[in-house]
């Protein structure tokens, strides 16, 4: 049996996983669509090239487009697929590559080896691609193309030159195969578990490196290497955020304009957002913690608000329940909480009508997960809309939950200067704050607390696993 694996200690993802979401997206296509006996409809879907550090000769490491991924788990840059099916028959286009090409990046694979490796039924060369297609003669070519509801790019069809006498169509594949990835298989599950786990034991190692005076970039430095030294997992899912102080309050950050390198102070909240990527799966965990191992009465009340908006959550969530009730649940504790420690005053009910949740948490409750960080299925056709009600705007799917749906819960608290001197300035919200009390968290940053979560037809299986409670952050930081 072909695998990935970055090592015997590390999991071992079968190619068998490919081959089924293969069958999976065919039989969903065969279902969505009647295209008739006599037809002979081909998926075609184009790899992720290497793309060079603007006009140098260095590349960026290569990570495979995720469509690619899941189809194929093809590791290689510069290939194409296809999928007839009516037979089910799957083949793999490779570059040709020129023999010299061996003197500086290692031995060429043959196709057979290729073929072997991935498991697909043949393996052509990439110039072999209009050759072998007029042999199968398909009635139409299914293109991906469609749009991302989180970054707003859209998937590029694939091309080659000659697709142009070939009939293409870039309506029908999109909506079924990424609602085909909202749910996971149990091949899935495992890598997501893996991960996860090789993630929850990287945060755990930066709160046992951490105290006052390292710099952020360090506590990113300790995550990666044991991402990848002990997991296997050479890249992460996305940029870190190690926000510390005020900076945990910035809600991406960590990018090029603030790349983790401030000090850490005493006294200073820690916001560590970091997720590991193996075999193009993705984790996204948040750790919340004073850098000095022990909480401060004010850091309590906050860290608490958010744990309790989680663990109303994780109670709560299964199938058939909808996100954005989830979502409005989320707040609702979290603003009851801090109304029980007189930073809030009145109803939480018309603090929610007056949209004060937005004020302290302005992102949604988390998102899909699975080969993107921000994973796909959100806003597929025929799916709810987006709200424009404050706060649930954010939200990246206002979905009803299905189990093997794989998802963040992620409430968070921050004391976002704008956002505060909003509420301060609008009557309709000023009345709710207890200013005099407030006033002191003006510098203290924010607390997220992010869960990887697979939904279940009873509830929730939490792939999570580091130090959650006040009481278990400090005994680990202790040790």
């Amino acid at each position: 049996m072909a695998v990935f694996q970055m090592g015997s200690h590390t999991h071992a993802i079968p190619m068998a996983l490919f081959r089924n979401n293969r069958v999976k997206v065919v039989n969903e296509l065969r279902r969505a669509h009647n295209f008739g006996d006599d037809s002979k409809p081909v998926v075609l879907l184009q790899g992720g090239d290497n793309i060079s550090h603007y006009d140098t000769d260095v590349d960026y490491v290569f990570r495979q487009e995720s469509y690619f991924t899941y189809l194929f788990g093809v590791t290689e840059p510069g290939c194409y697929g296809t999928v007839e099916l009516k037979s089910g028959r799957s083949t793999l286009y490779v570059p040709r590559l020129p023999e010299e090409y061996a003197v500086w990046m290692g031995p060429l694979l043959g196709l057979e080896e290729f073929k072997q490796k991935y498991e697909v039924d043949a393996v052509y060369y990439a110039d072999e691609l209009p050759a072998r297609l007029a042999n199968v003669d398909p009635s139409v070519l299914l293109l991906l193309s469609g749009p991302n509801s989180d970054s707003g790019s859209v998937v590029k069809p694939a091309y080659f030159k000659g697709i142009e006498s070939f009939v293409a169509d870039t309506d029908i594949l999109f909506p079924v195969i990424a609602e085909c990835r909202v749910i996971k298989s149990s091949d899935e599950i495992e890598v997501l578990r893996y991960v996860a786990r090789v993630s929850s034991d990287a945060h755990k190692a930066v709160m046992k490196v951490m105290k006052p005076g390292l710099h952020e970039y360090q506590a990113e430095a300790e995550f990666l290497r044991h991402a990848y030294a002990v997991g296997g997992c050479r890249h992460v899912s996305y940029t870190c955020i190690c926000g510390t102080g005020t900076n945990s309050a910035i809600l991406h950050y960590g990018h090029a304009g603030s790349p983790n390198d401030c000090a850490i102070r005493d006294g200073d909240m820690c916001l560590f957002d970091m997720g590991a990527n193996y075999g193009g799966y993705a984790a996204d965990i948040t750790c919340s913690f004073p850098a000095s191992g022990k909480f401060t009465d004010d850091q309590k009340l906050i860290y608490n608000a958010v744990l309790a908006a989680r663990d109303a959550v994780c109670a709560t969530a299964r199938e058939g329940v909808s996100w954005i009730d989830m979502h409005l649940l989320a707040n609702r504790v979290m603003l009851e909480e801090l109304r029980k420690g007189q930073l809030l005053k009145g109803d939480v009910g018309e603090m929610m009508e007056a949209g004060l949740n937005a004020i302290f948490q302005p992102h949604g409750l988390g998102h899909f997960l699975g080969l993107d960080v921000h994973d796909v299925g959100g806003y597929l056709p025929g799916c709810p809309e987006r709200s424009t009600q404050a706060g649930v705007n954010r939200l990246r799917t206002a979905r009803t939950l299905k189990a093997g749906m794989y998802l963040t819960i992620e409430p968070g608290c921050y004391f976002i200067e704008p956002l505060l001197n909003k509420a301060y300035a609008d009557a309709n919200l000023s009345k709710f704050l207890v200013k005099e009390n407030l006033e002191r968290f003006r510098n203290f940053g924010g607390v997220r607390i992010e869960d990887d979560v697979l939904i279940t037809e009873t509830g929730i299986d939490n792939f999570t696993l580091v130090p959650r409670t006040v009481d278990e952050i400090e005994a680990w930081m202790a040790k």
